[in-house]
């Protein structure tokens, strides 16, 4: 008789306790099994986020699915720290260090899929928070009439990435698909014709034909850096990741304005929105009609 996710889960729950109450070390079996197990459901149910919150008297774990965040499983809080220690080593993170922020990056393999997973830690009350986002790499991307817009708004959007110049703006809430989108642009513009460069924080999906820049701050390439070099590249096309900032902003707007497509996205709830945010940054509202070729809102 097969066991069922839930009655494994509990079998390698009480594993790990086991082996935290006795002393092992988390690369013990049980920790490992039971965090592969976690990984692995969370591909299985097609969450896009995993949420690992350690609380008083247990650790909750939810995922988020079609948008939405489901508690899924809870453990013990006792075996919250192996468990988060077992994450960080995954990711490449520091293990020693629980007071500060720290980013990892994990390739989880599961059944025959490859999956790029973005780890994130935040010191709390209780303990560190660890949130993961999830990316399918084996994935096909989507193209742009599969996105699931009207017939309409997809012939508006293909007319625009396929003008020469100016600035699209892609705006909406966290995981509303904007990257999805603007990736789906990209595949219908990357041919051998075209330069096409991306900057990006982190680089989500990696894209044949297409030169990608992932942005390191601490090492002097920010989004202005990089869109500065990006003009001395002979490029077609560039997708900048996100506007987060006045300078960003008014760097993206003067390369539209010299003639090159430049897709974008900005953190607002509506196309009306994003056009003030712009203004609120800086630009000046003659130079932003003359390079906004459109907003498009998710």
């Amino acid at each position: 008789m097969l066991e069922t996710p839930e009655l494994l889960w509990q079998d390698l729950v009480r594993e790990s306790v086991r082996e935290v109450r006795y002393g092992l070390r988390p690369e013990e079996r049980g920790v490992i099994e039971l965090v592969d197990f976690v990984l692995g459901r969370a591909v299985a149910m097609h969450a896009s986020d995993v949420h690992l919150e350690p609380q008083e008297m247990r650790v909750r774990l939810r995922f988020r699915i079609d948008g939405l965040l489901r508690e899924v499983m809870a453990m013990p809080a006792n075996l919250g720290p192996a468990v988060i220690s077992r994450l960080k080593v995954m990711a490449g993170m520091d293990i020693a260090v629980h007071q500060q922020p720290q980013d990892g990056h994990i390739l989880f393999q599961a059944k025959g899929r490859r999956i790029d997973i973005r780890v994130s830690s935040l010191p709390a009350t209780a303990g560190e928070v660890i949130v993961m986002r999830l990316m399918d790499v084996s994935e096909q991307l989507l193209s742009l009439d599969e996105l699931g817009f009207s017939e309409e708004d997809t012939a508006c959007f293909r007319a625009l990435i396929h003008r020469p110049a100016g600035m699209i703006v892609l705006c909406g809430p966290m995981n509303s698909g904007k990257t999805s989108s603007l990736y789906a642009a990209l595949a219908e513009l990357n041919t051998e014709s075209r330069n096409l460069v991306t900057l990006e924080d982190p680089i989500e999906r990696v894209l044949p034909g297409v030169n990608q820049v992932q942005i390191h701050p601490k090492a002097g390439m920010t989004f202005v850096a990089g869109l500065r070099a990006v003009l001395r590249q002979d490029v077609t096309g560039i997708l900048l990741g996100e506007i987060r900032d006045e300078e960003t902003a008014a760097m993206a707007v003067r390369i539209a304005l010299t003639g090159h497509l430049l897709m974008t996205t900005i953190h607002t709830e509506d196309a009306v929105a994003a056009l003030y945010r712009m203004l609120e940054m800086g630009v000046a509202p003659y130079l932003l009609a003359a390079t906004l070729s459109g907003i498009i809102s998710q």
